[in-house]
């Protein structure tokens, strides 16, 4: 059978044996054998397998655990069958005082109101002991006081800490702080102890009236509002105990002077309520009361819980701006006035004695487009340019006031400027209608109903008329209906509308308003013919292509007619391009040369020979014979004198007058010209000279009398270089040049 053995362990056991098994199969001779499981089995406890002695191998420590539940058994040794069922045992571990008091809250902060009477309870603390409350006295725990002598006291069981002292004055001492002690073991010898400190502080009671303490006086010049001063009592109490109402008893000047408190510093804020004039009075005199806010009715014995002063106000005379007469003026001025109109005027004067000149300006930040000016000394405002109230109504301007004297010294006025409006602005329609007419739309049905809007406010408001204007008044396809609302309403005078026939109408309608006098305009109201379903939504608007199944005989006959017309300026275009493309048939003493083209330009092609002068690319070394002039004598000179027949070319002259040869050349040639114009001309040549190592690359040279290429296979190539051919082909040289 299973038995229950509760076995009692000291704390303090080390390594012990503390109960013996035997099982009464053991015979002693060795076949038994002792096993231990459960709690701390092998760690903490352990049995001798032989005897059945269980021993304790660590210190047990009851806080952290106090019991432990053990199963033994004995076995056989071989073949470790049980010999009989397992003996269960609990082992409870014994406590002992090890474990001191201690405050969980501590430490404390605490408050009682000062003046308290004797006992007044403060605050309690309490201490707890982890040993066991149940065995002996190791957590039962009394209370001591051991620093606050004499203000306080605890009371040892409960942990209640009073006052020890009647009437203890916040404004003398505010703080103290405790040490209170919890004691074990019911405070005997050898009990352990723990500490904790409580830090009690006086709370403020107003037990304090207020006290001034001196005299004010105040020397000022300020403005309505402005602080004159700060004044305070002295109050011992703190928070609402101090707080205090200011206020002016007596004093001359009523109505000049206001109090207030100050709720952060509770101070008295004298305010000036209306202006200070030196030159009218120059001191106030004040008597002001503080009174306590918050009064205590157990301490009326120590009132009364107010206090007086005294506060005289010195006004000094300092040199103050210009004021005007009124500081906001509000003037009108019509739209249409002209530049110059005088619209009112503003006044200031200075305040002191010395009643300087004033000097008036506008504040150009406030008038920037400069509309205004204002005459610096009489102070009328006038129009500088055309107003329009559309653009601005009102004006706010600020006018400077500025001392003669003293320039530093400027007052500022508020004038509000309001322009009247004119009728200046014709109506026009209200927005961009987009009118659309079904083409299944009857007579007299409304296909828009229109309105207008004016830039003008006239006070009686706007009224708006309404008309087809000129000859749209009388056509028959649409009518206008003024709805003597603002309003007008297009209807149709017929039906039948189709788009093929004409895809927009527009209408021209005046618009006239009722000012004076009367403005009016045109606006065109486009009306677009649609194609619509049967309950009136447009499908499709504008016009319609025309088919060829729909066209008359007489259109047709229209269009074939603009195909042929078209057709033969064509052609006369393209045979006047061909004829201009042909080569310009020279005389046949004109040099034939005039006709080739420079290779390095990218022309019109080798028949172009309208593009450029050829008369410039002939070649210099060629004399020819032209036909002279009848009008001009020719009288050229020349540096060097030979026979035509013998002349050499421009290569052999010396290199410093080949130039002036080639120019006295190409005057003489422009003088005897019979083609050249009977007036002076611009001759452009391009030249290379006799420079060239490579000599000229030119293809010009070719026609030259020492060339020995033969160029009769230009004639095989066809007609378009039967020009290269005649020039370069086997004919007398005389005879090109002739």
């Amino acid at each position: 059978n299973t038995v229950s053995l509760l076995v009692w362990l000291h704390l303090n056991s080390g390594s012990f044996s503390f109960r013996q098994l035997h099982s009464d199969v053991d015979k002693g001779d060795g076949k038994v054998k002792y096993v231990l499981s459960g709690e701390g089995a092998t760690s903490i406890f352990t049995i001798d397998e032989n005897t059945g002695d269980i021993h304790a191998t660590k210190r047990l420590d009851r806080e952290a655990q106090a019991y432990y539940t053990l199963q033994a058994q004995a076995v056989d040794r071989l073949t470790n069958l049980p010999v009989e069922p397992k003996s269960e045992f609990v082992v409870k571990v014994q406590d002992i005082n090890d474990n001191e008091p201690k405050f969980p809250d501590g430490p404390y902060l605490a408050g009682v109101p000062e003046m308290s009477p004797l006992g007044t309870m403060v605050v309690q603390v309490v201490a707890t002991d982890a040993d066991d409350p149940t065995y002996g006295n190791s957590a039962r725990v009394v209370y001591s006081i051991e620093h606050g002598h004499p203000y306080f006291s605890v009371e040892p069981k409960t942990g209640v800490i009073r006052t020890a002292l009647p009437n203890m004055d916040r404004e003398t001492r505010d703080q103290y702080v405790l040490v209170i002690q919890a004691k074990d073991m019911v405070g005997q010898m050898g009990g352990l102890s723990g500490t904790t400190s409580v830090t009690v502080t006086l709370t403020d009671v107003n037990d304090n009236p207020p006290r001034f303490n001196y005299q004010y006086t105040v020397l000022e010049s300020l403005l309505v509002q402005s602080v004159v001063a700060r004044i305070k009592a002295a109050d011992a109490d703190i928070g609402s105990n101090a707080e205090m109402d200011y206020r002016i008893m007596d004093g001359d000047g009523p109505g000049m002077f206001n109090i207030t408190t100050d709720e952060d510093t509770q101070e008295g804020v004298i305010m000036l309520l209306k202006p200070l004039d030196f030159e009218t009075k120059s001191s106030f005199s004040l008597r002001i009361e503080a009174t306590n806010r918050n009064i205590d009715s157990n301490f009326l014995s120590l009132g009364p819980f107010s206090d007086t002063t005294s506060v005289k106000v010195t006004v000094e005379d300092v040199n103050e701006p210009p004021v005007f007469s009124i500081p906001l003026s509000k003037m009108v001025v019509s739209e249409d006035a002209k530049v110059g109109t005088s619209i009112g005027r503003v006044s200031a004067h200075d305040p002191d004695n010395s009643n300087s000149p004033i000097r008036y300006s506008i504040d150009r930040n406030t008038d920037l487009e400069r509309f205004f000016n204002v005459d610096a000394l009489s102070g009328v405002i006038s129009t500088a340019k055309p107003l329009d109230r559309e653009a601005n109504s009102v004006h706010n301007l600020t006018i400077f006031a500025i001392e003669s004297h003293d320039p530093t010294q400027i007052g500022k006025g508020i004038t509000l400027i309001t322009v009247l409006d004119v009728n200046d602005n014709a109506p026009v329609f209200a927005i961009d209608y987009e009118t659309l007419l079904c083409e299944n739309a009857i007579p007299g049905q409304v296909i828009q109903t229109i309105s207008a809007v004016d830039k003008d406010e006239p006070l009686s408001g706007h009224r708006f008329y309404f008309a087809l204007a000129g000859p749209a008044a009388g056509n028959l396809n649409f009518t206008l209906r003024d709805n003597k609302d603002n309003t007008a309403s297009i209807l149709t005078k017929r039906g039948g509308f189709r788009r093929r026939e004409q895809p927009v109408y527009r209408l021209p309608v005046l618009i006239v308003d009722s000012g004076s006098p009367a403005l009016s305009s045109t606006n065109t109201l486009s009306v677009r013919v649609c194609d619509c379903d049967s309950d009136g939504v447009a499908l499709s608007c504008g016009a319609v292509a025309y088919t060829a199944t729909g066209l008359s005989t007489g259109a047709l006959l229209a269009i074939l007619g603009c195909i042929i017309t078209l057709l033969v300026m064509v052609l006369l275009i393209v045979t006047m391009r061909r004829r201009r493309k042909e080569p310009l048939i020279l005389e046949e003493e004109r040099d034939i040369r005039e006709n080739i083209v420079r290779y390095d330009d990218e022309g019109g092609g080798e028949e172009d020979t309208e593009a450029f002068d050829m008369v410039t690319l002939r070649n210099l070394n060629v004399i020819r014979d032209p036909n002279v002039r009848r009008d001009v004598t020719p009288d050229t000179p020349t540096f060097f004198h030979y026979p035509s027949a013998s002349r050499p070319s421009y290569k052999s002259l010396p290199d410093n007058v080949v130039f002036r040869e080639f120019i006295w050349e190409r005057l003489k040639d422009a003088d005897v010209d019979p083609s050249a114009p009977p007036y002076d001309s611009l001759q452009t040549y391009a030249f290379e000279g006799s420079g060239s190592v490579a000599e000229s690359l030119s293809s010009l040279e070719s026609l030259s009398t020492d060339s020995d290429q033969n160029y009769d296979y230009l004639s095989n190539w066809g007609p378009r270089f039967k020009k290269l051919a005649d020039l370069y082909g086997n004919s007398d040289s005389t005879t090109v040049l002739s």
